[in-house]
């Protein structure tokens, strides 16, 4: 740590190369990297070419490539990244939509470091690049010091042996007080060299490890995974990409560690054992495993939430678009679900909701998926869809579950289901589309009965345009007093001497005229501005009888 309490690299200004042909990609990845720190500056590049034509006088600390583009795809760009001065050990993140593993591997023995999926998700993406920089600024500053500790061996000769044998040792000391486990091991497996860390791992002395086989201390399919990537080290003396792996130590405990492979170099030029440094970063995966279920999924029930739905539509939607698979998105709320929170109170609400999740999620199949919207709203996305019978029979099968299961303990109260059906892609091709559509049905069939289910009309969009329009004019009517009241006589049969009047409401719409209440009452009573209205239509009848006769007549 720096003597401000931070770690030693803050203040190092960050680069980070993104390669895409995409503009739309360059920049949403242009984006998100920026995100990561304060001191970072991105460049982004279309071309590939051009991209390896400015690394050539540029050191990146990280690139971010696509690895299907024009001209040179993301392998042999890497590869030829490689062979610039300085850029063995710059970590790599590939982004691919193949999911062969031949394109891995082809990505890999260029010099690839990570995978990202596309479409990508922004919080994976954001998390892997951080590690990778961070630890990419780590092994920076280990060089750096060992440029600076060289270059104080070099300003005395005559001191050369005493001054090397104290810092040798000074080295030693502070290696041992580094929490990563470091060890070198030469070309027959030996262990020239270990820190305190590792000691810790395997559970001994740090005498009593020196001059073991390295693979006395690992799993057999560890061990013989290292003394591989050992060997590709001492054959190129090139460092290998940083990599995750499980290690178990001598307490049986597994963790997780970011390891990295470096060659220790003779004065002659020749390889003479490889340096691996492992560091822990268990805490850390795990706290980033549960921010990532955190923030994707629902805290009552723990389901998915819509940020989750909508990564999973966006690879649905892709998946679908290759194989041309049909699939619908049901969307629901309850009908009287308000009754229960105002009469019972908002926590009987929330037991109600986890049942109802509870008796969904146990009768969904294994291929579906049940996620909560928010409230009493919830989704569910029916993959393998061959036709609109089939959502209809799951439709329908959601209705009874909630329907029949759904007797609340508490108190005797009949809770029933609307549910809105799109089918893709003829619903729509875009997640928010389909969820938009599907919506729009939900609410038709509410207005139908309730404990419905309606699949979605192409007129339902332009109606709910239409309606919306006329909410917005009826909330300025209201706000501007464009009403105005008509009053109809009421006479007394027998005398022929009016006894009372009714009093007729008409909109007196600046665009149209006079509005007949059957055109704008009903909208009214479905949005809350009957209320106000009707305040209206009581103070000014109250107003007009106070002011004497009423003379107008209906039209």
């Amino acid at each position: 740590m720096g003597g401000d309490g931070q770690p030693p690299w803050v203040g190092f200004m960050s680069l980070i190369v993104i390669v895409d042909d995409r503009v739309s990609n360059r920049n949403i990845f242009a984006k998100l990297a920026a995100s990561i720190e304060a001191n970072l500056t991105v460049r982004t590049f279309g071309d590939p070419k051009e991209a390896l034509e400015w690394l050539q006088d540029n050191k990146p600390d990280l690139i971010i490539t696509d690895y299907k583009m024009p001209n040179l795809n993301g392998a042999e760009f890497i590869r030829r990244f490689r062979t610039i001065e300085d850029c063995e050990d710059v970590p790599v993140i590939v982004i691919t939509v193949y999911e062969e593993r031949s394109f891995r591997l082809s990505a890999l023995e260029a010099g690839a470091t990570d995978f990202l999926h596309s479409p990508v998700d922004h919080y994976e993406f954001v998390t892997r690049a951080r590690n990778l920089l961070k630890l990419q600024k780590h092994q920076q500053l280990l060089s750096e010091r060992a440029s600076h500790l060289a270059h104080e061996l070099e300003l005395s000769e005559r001191t050369r042996e005493t001054a090397l044998r104290d810092s040798s040792e000074q080295l030693a000391q502070v290696i041992d007080t580094v929490p990563v486990m470091i060890s070198a091991i030469d070309q027959n497996g030996t262990l020239q060299f270990a820190n305190a860390a590792q000691a810790s791992f395997c559970g001994r002395e740090l005498q009593d490890i020196a001059g073991r086989q390295g693979s006395e201390f690992l799993s057999a399919e560890h061990a013989a995974r290292h003394r591989a990537l050992d060997e590709l080290v001492l054959n190129s003396a090139k460092p290998l990409p940083p990599f995750e792996e499980e290690l178990t130590d001598a307490d049986g405990e597994t963790k997780v560690y970011l390891t990295n492979k470096a060659s220790l170099m003779r004065h002659d030029g020749s390889v003479s054992a490889v340096l691996t440094s492992s560091l822990d970063i268990t805490a850390r995966k795990r706290t980033e495993s549960h921010l990532r279920h955190l923030a994707h999924h629902d805290s009552l029930t723990g389901l998915p939430n819509r940020a989750y739905l909508h990564d999973a539509l966006r690879k649905l939607i892709a998946r679908s678009r290759r194989g041309y698979h049909l699939f619908a998105v049901h969307v629901f709320d309850l009908d009287g679900f308000k009754q229960i929170n105002d009469l019972l109170g908002h926590a009987a609400g929330d037991r109600f909701i986890v049942k109802l999740a509870s008796v969904l999620q146990e009768n969904m199949r294994d291929e579906d998926m049940l996620v909560r919207l928010g409230g009493d709203e919830f989704a569910v996305v029916q993959a393998a869809v061959t036709c609109s019978d089939d959502a209809a029979e799951c439709a329908a099968r959601i209705l009874k579950l909630i329907e029949e299961n759904l007797e609340f303990e508490e108190a005797p109260l009949n809770v029933t289901a609307s549910i809105g059906i799109a089918l893709y892609p003829t619903d729509g091709e875009q997640d928010e589309e389909l969820l938009k559509n599907a919506d729009l049905a939900m609410y038709q069939a509410k207005r139908v009965s309730g404990n419905h289910f309606c699949f979605f009309a192409a007129d339902m969009d332009a109606r709910a345009r239409e309606a919306a329009l006329l909410d917005g004019r009826l909330r300025k009517a209201v706000e501007r007093k464009q009403f105005v009241l008509h009053y109809q006589p009421l006479v007394d049969a027998r005398t022929g001497q009016p006894v009372s009047v009714e009093a007729l409401l008409r909109w007196n719409d600046p665009a149209r005229g006079l509005v007949s209440p059957n055109n704008f009452l009903p909208r009214a009573e479905e949005n809350g501005l009957i209320i106000p209205i009707n305040e209206w239509v009581l103070r000014q009848a109250c107003m007009d009888a106070y002011a004497g006769p009423m003379d107008q007549t209906v039209p």
